[in-house]
């Protein structure tokens, strides 16, 4: 059975109102790490998107 590893990349707000994307993907441990970051410095509308390899999220709105 092959082992697979998931990845993950953010969307989310800026205090100021900017909306933003990750520009890389992390692993569980740091994705988790990553969004408490991001909570700590006041963004918003966090989503935690699920990317497979090469891919990353963009930004709506």
């Amino acid at each position: 059975m092959p082992i697979t590893m998931q990845s993950y990349s953010f969307t989310w707000t800026d205090p100021d109102g900017t909306r933003r994307a990750s520009a890389v993907a992390y692993d569980r441990i740091s994705a988790d790490r990553r969004r408490k970051e991001l909570e700590k410095a006041g963004a918003s509308d966090i989503d935690e998107v699920a990317v497979g390899p090469g891919e990353l999220p963009a930004v709506e709105g």
